[in-house]
C-alpha cells in the first residue's frame, strides 16, 4: 500500500490473482529457454556431471527462496521482495536491489522478444526480426495493461504448457530408457570420458553457467502480493521449489544424457529436440520450437509484469518518478508498464543498430545482476532473522534451515560464483559489466537519494 502524494489518495494494487495463477507462476517460473535450449552449452562444456552443477545451483536458489519465505511470513505486507533488502539493510539496499532487479528483467524482456522473433522469422522470413520483436513486446504489454488477472491467466496457460511438455518428455524418456536396455542407457552417464570428463573445476564452473537458468522462481513472491493470502501462498510455494528443481531440471537433463551420448549435444541445439529425435518421436524439432516459443512468451509476459511491479514499488518509495506509481481503474500500474516496455523497444532497436556494442553491453551487464540481488537479499535475511529472534520469535512461521550456518554458506556460495565469473575468461566480461552497473546504481543513490529516504523501521 502506498500513498500517491500528488493526488493525496491511497494507491493499492488489486488482489485479482487467483491461487491457481500464483501456483502455476511459481511452478513455471524456472522453466524457460535456458532449460530447453541453453542447457546444451552447459552439457557440452561440463559433460554428464552437469547434473551435479544443476544440483549445486539448485541448492543456492532453494536457500534464497526459503529466505524469502521466512521474510514474507514475518513481514506479510512488504510488497516486492526487493524491499526486504531495504528493511534489513537500509534504503541504499532497497534502492539498489530494486533498480538492479528492474534492469535485469527489462533486459530479459528484450532478449526474449528477440528470441521469439527469431523463431517466428523462420516461418515468416519476409518480416524483419526487430519488427516481430516489437510486435511480441507490444502484445505482451497489452496483456499486462488489461488487468493483473489477464497476466495471471495468460501465464497460467503458458506455464501449464511448459509443465505439460516437461512431464510428457520425462514420461516418454522413461518408457524409452526402461524399454531399450536401461543398463546401457545409464552407462551413457559414465562413457566417453567418464562422468566428469573435464574434471571437478568444470563442474564448479558449470554452476556459473546454469544458475541463471534457475532464476525466476522469486517472481511468484511478487505475484503473491496481488493474491488474497500472500504470506500463506509464499510459505507454501517456497517449500516446493526443491521438487520443481529435481523434476524439471535434474530429472529431464538426466534422462537426456541417458538417451543421448553427451558429445552428440552441441551448444545452441535443443537437447530436448535431439533426445526426441533419437527416440524417433515424430515432428520433434517442430514440437520443440512450439514449446520454446511458449517458454519465451511466458518469460516476456512475466518480465513486463515484474518490471512494472518493481517500478511501482520504487516509485512509491521515492526511488523513481512519482508519476509511475499511478494506478488505472483496474488497479494496474499502467504508466510503470509502459515505461518498462519503452525500455524494451529501445533495447531491441539497439540490437539492430549496435548489436556488438550497445546491445552486447546491455546483455553482458545483466549477467551477474541476479546474483548480486540474491546476495543482498540473503544478507538482509540474516539481519532480519537475528532481529526477529530477539524481538518477535512468534513471527517466524517459516524458518531457514540450519540458521545461521546455511545462510552464511549460501552467501559464500554466491560470492564464489561471482569470483569464478571474474576469473573465467568466457564470463569475465559479464561479471565486470554487471559490477559496473551495480557501481552506477550505487552512485545514483549517493547523488539523488542519500539521506533522503528516512529511517527504515524493522
Amino acid at each position: 500500500m502506498t500513498t500517491d502524494q500528488a493526488a493525496g489518495t491511497v494507491q493499492e494494487l488489486g488482489k485479482s490473482l487467483k491461487s491457481r495463477h500464483v501456483a502455476m507462476i511459481s511452478i513455471g517460473g524456472i522453466i524457460g529457454a535456458g532449460l530447453f535450449v541453453g542447457s546444451s552449452a552447459a552439457i557440452s562444456s561440463v559433460g554428464p556431471a552437469i547434473i551435479v552443477s544443476y544440483t549445486l545451483a539448485g541448492l543456492v536458489v532453494l536457500m534464497v527462496m526459503r529466505m524469502l519465505g521466512e521474510m514474507a511470513v514475518a513481514y506479510p505486507h512488504i510488497g516486492s521482495f526487493t524491499e526486504f533488502a531495504r528493511l534489513g539493510l537500509g534504503n541504499w539496499a532497497g534502492f539498489t536491489n530494486g533498480w538492479l532487479y528492474w534492469y535485469f528483467w527489462a533486459i530479459v524482456a528484450a532478449i526474449e522478444a528477440i528470441a521469439g522473433a527469431k523463431i517466428i522469422h523462420d516461418w515468416v522470413p519476409e518480416l524483419p526480426i526487430w519488427v516481430i520483436g516489437w510486435g511480441l513486446l507490444a502484445m505482451m504489454t497489452a496483456v499486462n495493461l488489461m488487468s493483473t488477472g489477464s497476466y495471471g491467466e495468460f501465464e497460467f496457460w503458458f506455464a501449464s504448457l511448459k509443465v505439460a511438455a516437461i512431464i510428457a518428455f520425462i514420461l516418454v524418456g522413461l518408457v524409452f530408457v526402461l524399454g531399450h536396455d536401461p543398463v546401457a542407457h545409464v552407462a551413457n552417464l559414465s562413457q566417453d570420458g567418464g562422468f566428469a570428463p573435464f574434471g571437478v573445476s568444470a563442474v564448479l564452473s558449470g554452476v556459473v553457467a546454469v544458475i541463471f537458468a534457475l532464476c525466476g522462481a522469486e517472481i511468484a513472491t511478487i505475484a503473491a502480493a496481488e493474491s488474497p493470502e500472500p504470506a500463506r501462498t509464499i510459505a507454501n510455494m517456497t517449500g516446493s521449489v526443491v521438487v520443481r528443481i529435481l523434476l524439471f531440471y535434474i530429472g529431464s537433463i538426466s534422462l537426456i544424457l541417458m538417451v543421448v551420448p553427451w558429445r552428440q549435444i552441441h551448444s545452441g541445439d535443443s537437447p530436448f529436440a535431439v533426445a526426441l529425435e533419437t527416440m524417433n518421436v515424430p515432428a520433434a524439432a517442430f514440437a520443440m520450437k512450439i514449446v520454446v516459443l511458449t517458454a519465451v512468451l511466458s518469460c516476456l509476459n512475466s518480465a513486463i509484469y515484474v518490471c512494472s511491479r518493481v517500478m511501482f514499488t520504487l516509485s512509491a518509495r521515492g526511488d523513481a518518478p512519482k508519476a509511475l506509481v499511478k494506478l488505472n481503474g483496474r488497479k494496474v500500474p499502467a504508466r510503470a508498464i509502459l515505461f518498462c516496455s519503452l525500455f524494451g523497444y529501445v533495447a531491441i532497436f539497439a540490437s539492430v543498430v549496435s548489436p556488438e556494442k550497445v546491445f552486447a553491453f546491455l546483455v553482458n551487464a545483466s549477467g551477474a545482476i541476479m546474483l548480486v540481488v540474491y546476495l543482498i537479499t540473503a544478507l538482509a535475511q540474516i539481519r532480519l532473522r537475528r532481529h526477529l529472534e530477539r524481538t518477535a520469535p512468534d513471527r517466524l512461521g517459516v524458518r531457514v534451515w540450519l540458521f545461521p550456518a546455511a545462510s552464511y554458506v549460501t552467501v559464500a556460495a554466491m560470492v564464489a560464483v561471482v569470483i569464478a565469473m571474474i576469473i573465467t575468461p568466457a564470463r569475465a566480461v559479464e561479471a565486470w559489466s554487471s559490477l559496473a552497473v551495480v557501481a552506477a546504481v550505487l552512485a545514483l543513490y549517493a547523488v539523488f537519494r542519500l539521506g533522503r529516504g528516512g529511517k527504515v523501521e524493522i
